[in-house]
């Protein structure tokens, strides 16, 4: 079986991690793969959401540090690129940072470390109530792929220091707590609440959701003004699309729009 599965059902790509007798830890190769999936998608025309989820009862117990020591010859330096083992800007995070279609993560258990950061990263987060988060500074390291840069935008400065130094296991209820997730919901219902928020993001307009995903992403690094100029571009190129005369037909029209991603 292969480490990691992909599928695509209408416009919904899943892909899932499968190591589930390892927690779903990431190889080098794993993390080759899964970069090249995700850029792959991100220019197919059909694909208009990413879910990203793991086998079994966990989501991501990290890196496999033992594989990945071997992989980059025993050095377990990630920005080697050697072994097997992508450049650090070429790995997931990295990645995520760049991909203009919406990722859901689906957050099936619990994430540790690299998989924590792998699901922050992530535009959406669906928790079931058995997920927890572990960074990883009780293992003597830091949250190295984009965990630092990532919290303290996503619950300000204290609450990340709370998060990172003192490296406390958190359980669903706190995720829910901190904001680190959308929904949190019970493990249940969890399958058909992901598949919801999936379908619903497939069937909105993938130019306009790509274009404000741009623009939000662009916005966090810029001035107010200048991303004002940016959103103005991106729109008068929406408005030459087939998709914003479908929007404003099926508006009129009273029914729902059929967008084709032109």
């Amino acid at each position: 079986m292969s480490d990691i599965l992909f599928e695509v059902e209408g416009h919904v790509a899943t892909i899932t991690l499968n190591r589930p007798d390892r927690l779903n830890a990431i190889s080098g190769p794993m993390l080759s793969s899964l970069s090249d999936k995700l850029l792959e998608y991100d220019q197919a025309r059909d694909v208009r959401v990413i879910v990203l989820t793991g086998a079994g009862r966990g989501f991501c117990a990290g890196l496999d540090l033992k594989d990945t020591a071997a992989e980059s010859g025993g050095s377990g330096d990630l920005g080697a690129g050697g072994g097997g083992v992508p450049k650090i800007a070429e790995t997931p995070p990295f990645v995520l940072r760049r991909l203009d279609t919406p990722v859901l993560c689906a957050l099936n258990g619990p994430a540790a470390g690299y998989g924590m950061d792998l699901a922050l990263g992530c535009d959406f987060v669906i928790a079931s109530d058995r997920a927890t988060f572990m960074p990883p500074v009780n293992r003597g390291v830091i949250p190295e792929s984009g965990g630092t840069w990532l919290l303290p935008r996503l619950v300000g400065w204290q609450k990340a220091c709370e998060i990172t130094l003192l490296a406390r296991k958190l359980g669903a209820e706190d995720i829910e707590r901190l904001g680190l997730a959308n929904r949190v919901i019970p493990h249940d219902g969890f399958e058909a609440e992901v598949a919801e928020w999936a379908a619903e993001l497939a069937g909105r307009a993938p130019l306009a959701i790509a274009a404000a995903k741009r623009s939000m992403r662009l916005g966090m690094d810029s001035t107010f003004e200048a991303n004002s100029h940016h959103v103005m571009a991106e729109l008068m190129q929406l408005f030459n699309s087939k998709d914003f005369r479908e929007g404003l037909a099926s508006f009129i029209e009273k029914r729902a729009p059929k967008y084709e991603g032109r």
